[in-house]
């Protein structure tokens, strides 16, 4: 598979990622009630998956490290925006590429590049300013939750850097962690109403399994930072999916937020593919 098409799973499946706005707005359910049932059923369609293509189910230290790192972006996330405003909740998460820079240079001693870097502080301050009416004050432990979800969250983005490791046998561990721990919330609900119903299974098949396999799939081509950088779409998607089919509007600074994400994503990969251009052409020229 070529760069370019690993870019646009990773995209598609960021996409994916961002209906979960939609879904979740109509479930009136604990978010580790919903974590365990999307979760629950995306292991059916990960495993319907794992079984086509014949690819193993593994399990090794680094799996496991990889299925936390799922697990953790998952529920932590997800009991984050019960605790802080969902607006404070996705801007802390989606410091994850400042996580992949730091641990890359940590743990696997890549010195990070000045494009990367700048498309980092382009893309998360693009976030920022789309959420800027909503940010709040307080939430102090649901805040300090959803940036453990980002480190997390930058972990996922790293599973095949690790040696000896299996993206998508983490992706399916990390959803055991999450269906074992939010089904029992799922039992103490009392409501379910056939729109529930319907946006979880959406939520399970498309929100996370497609999406988890679109990106494993992606992260096989794509750099962590690469793939971290272009997900930074789904923050922006998400509200203005929102906007579009339940009418909540969003403000002036949120467009302009979105316009510094999307050029800053669209600005950096054209630059990604400009330098590819480039090494390649001194290689023929060898």
């Amino acid at each position: 598979m070529t760069r370019k098409l690993g870019t646009i799973f990773v995209a598609i499946s960021a996409v994916l990622y961002s209906i979960g706005g939609l879904c979740i707005k109509v479930i009136p359910w604990s978010g580790m009630a919903i974590n365990g049932g999307r979760t629950a059923i995306a292991l059916v369609v990960i495993g319907l998956y794992l079984v086509l293509v014949k690819h193993p189910l593994r399990f090794n230290r680094w799996i496991l490290l990889g299925a936390l790192c799922v697990f953790g972006a998952n529920s932590l996330y997800a009991v984050a925006n019960k605790l802080t405003t969902a607006a404070n909740a996705i801007i802390l998460q989606f410091t994850a590429p400042i996580f992949v820079l730091l641990f890359s240079a940590l743990f696997f001693h890549k010195k990070p590049k000045k494009l990367d870097c700048i498309a980092c502080l382009a893309v998360f301050g693009g976030i920022l300013f789309f959420f800027v009416d909503s940010l709040e004050m307080g939430g102090g432990l649901g805040n300090f939750l959803a940036l453990l979800s980002g480190v997390a969250y930058a972990g996922v983005f790293m599973m095949n850097d690790m040696p000896d490791s299996d993206a998508i046998s983490s992706v399916f561990w990390g959803d055991v962690l999450s269906a074992l721990t939010g089904l029992p919330f799922l039992l103490q609900e009392t409501e379910f109403p056939p729109q529930a119903i319907v946006s979880i299974i959406l939520l399970g098949v498309f929100q996370v399994a497609l999406a988890y396999i679109l990106l494993t799939i992606g992260l096989a081509v794509t750099t962590p930072v690469t793939a971290c950088l272009i997900s930074g779409i789904e923050p922006i998607l998400n509200p203005i999916l929102v906007a579009l089919f339940y009418g909540e509007m969003v403000g002036h600074f949120a467009v302009v937020g979105a316009a510094i994400v999307i050029i800053g994503v669209v600005g950096y990969n054209l630059a990604q593919i400009r330098q590819y251009q480039l090494e390649y052409k001194g290689e023929e020229i060898k």
